[in-house]
């Protein structure tokens, strides 16, 4: 497997400056609790829909009208009903992503099965949204509905569209002038197991986007290699093919795969959310190594969802992990630390309480530099505000990655922050390109540091057998601002 530069030691960045993370339990301030209260939610994403610079939320229920909850610098109101999104039918996935080219984020709704197209398609017009779906070619009447992915297969600048069902092949719709065609048999992504979570990275660093399908009722996980737009599954050569769970038995399965760089060393690891043990993957020369046991995160338990993000800019990914409700059993939810090789439990006592068990997502929701997190579930729709000191606040990066046009076709990019001036690395994030449970943002990626000052920040997208770098030196490393980096060849 391809090497990547791999960052110092903790310990040296903290020798740089870094200050001690706070205790964090405790630190969880709810917002809008009554606006929120609504039950029996599944999905959630965001995206800035009305261009006004901060992210709105999108919330999918299971039979009760979805809402789209516009942000106003952190205060929230309900705009579905005016926008045209709020179907009462049981919603399973979404995923915002601009379809079409023109600079703002469409929406992608996934339904339970019923009347109509299990898949709906909105365009975005000035925050109005318009049904598309049979325009564009997108009207399928059957398909339990799981993991959407906007993401640009073909390196052509214009989003194609992977969805994972539980019950039927998996499709990938190329995007051919705002058309969208199922080419999943054609190119090897057709799989027939029982899918739910999907998600897209150069996972080999070849210079294409590869992805990882999460499969469940015993199936084993597809991991799909990209070789000049045709996959292979190499899940057993990468020893991923479980996810950490015991292999072949049918009340087992993966929901939800993440790819993130947790141990700083410039590869992306494996996270798996499992009905079973869940998984923690790093990735080695040969494949990818199970250490979820040696890192504190191996208890058995029915988990739907995996988030990672660096809630107190120390420098290293922290994990939630979003326990589900079933069969008359609440499991719980886990929010994990991470402690230099070790992921430490310290889930606050109010997020602990939120019978959260599908969504979950990280994003700064306020502005103010920090992580926040949202989750759905049985319980409220519950929006967590990460309450950091800000000495420790602004100590990040959001970062925009956009393509020479301005727009945000670059699903699976990276984005590395290194100490100015040289090659010593910080972060690595990746653009969204399939998160929480069975959704996708679109949305800055966000960094935690160990310390101010200034970073230089490559932006590596890969595209048609290319790894395209392109670098913003010198930026001041502040909470607040949202640095756009524009990734072409």
């Amino acid at each position: 497997m391809t090497h990547l530069l791999v960052r110092s030691t903790m310990l040296a960045a903290l020798a740089l400056g870094a200050v001690a993370a706070p205790q964090l339990a405790g630190s969880w301030k709810t917002v809008q609790p009554e606006l929120f209260a609504a039950p029996n939610s599944l999905v959630n994403a965001l995206a800035d829909v009305d261009g006004d610079g901060d992210l709105d939320l999108f919330v999918g229920f299971n039979g009760t009208p979805n809402r789209l909850y516009r942000n106003h610098a952190g205060q929230f109101a309900d705009m579905a009903e005016g926008a045209g999104v709020a179907d009462a039918r049981a919603t399973r996935a979404a995923a915002f992503g601009d379809w079409d080219g023109d600079g703002d984020a469409d929406l992608l709704v996934g339904f339970a099965p019923g009347a109509g197209s299990v898949l709906k398609l909105y365009r975005n017009d000035g925050a109005r949204f318009s049904d598309v779906t049979a325009d564009v070619g997108l009207s399928l009447d059957i398909g339990a509905v799981r993991q959407p992915v906007w993401v640009d297969i073909d390196g052509d600048d214009d989003l194609d569209l992977f969805v994972a069902f539980r019950d039927r092949a998996n499709a990938l719709y190329r995007n051919d002038h705002g058309k969208l065609r199922d080419v999943a048999a054609e190119v090897g992504l057709a799989d027939t197991r029982r899918s739910v979570g999907a998600a897209w990275a150069d996972l080999d660093a070849d210079g294409d986007l590869d992805v990882i399908v999460g499969n469940m009722d015993g199936d084993a996980n597809g991991v799909f290699r990209n070789d000049n737009g045709r996959f292979t599954d190499v899940a057993d050569a990468w020893k991923l093919a479980w996810g950490g769970r015991a292999p072949r038995e049918a009340t087992n399965g993966t929901v939800r795969p993440c790819v993130a760089d947790v141990n700083g060393d410039g590869r992306f690891d494996v996270v798996t959310a499992n009905y079973g043990t869940p998984g923690l993957f790093m990735a080695t020369d040969s494949g990818w190594a199970d250490i979820g046991a040696a890192w504190g995160i191996a208890a058995d338990g029915r988990y739907d969802s995996c988030a990672l993000a660096d809630i107190d800019h120390d420098g290293q990914l922290d994990l939630y992990l979003n326990g589900t409700v079933t069969q008359g059993r609440n499991w719980p939810d886990y929010l994990y630390r991470q402690t230099n090789t070790r992921f430490e439990p310290i889930t606050p006592a109010n997020v602990a309480a939120v019978t959260a068990d599908h969504g979950v997502q990280w994003h700064d929701i306020n502005g103010d530099g920090t992580a926040d997190l949202m989750l759905t579930g049985q319980g409220p729709h519950a929006l967590f505000l990460n309450q950091l000191p800000d000495s420790v606040s602004h100590r990040s990066l959001r970062v925009r990655v956009i393509d020479a046009r301005g727009r945000a076709s670059r699903a699976g990019a990276e984005v590395r922050v290194y100490a100015v001036g040289n090659r010593r690395l910080l972060a690595t994030g990746l653009v969204d390109a399939g998160s929480g449970y069975d959704a996708q943002s679109d949305a800055p990626v966000h960094l935690g540091l160990p310390h101010g000052g200034r970073v230089d920040v490559e932006v590596i997208w890969p595209a048609r057998g290319k790894r395209n770098s392109t670098w913003r030196r010198n930026v001041q490393v502040n909470g607040r601002s949202i640095v756009q980096v524009r990734a072409a060849r």
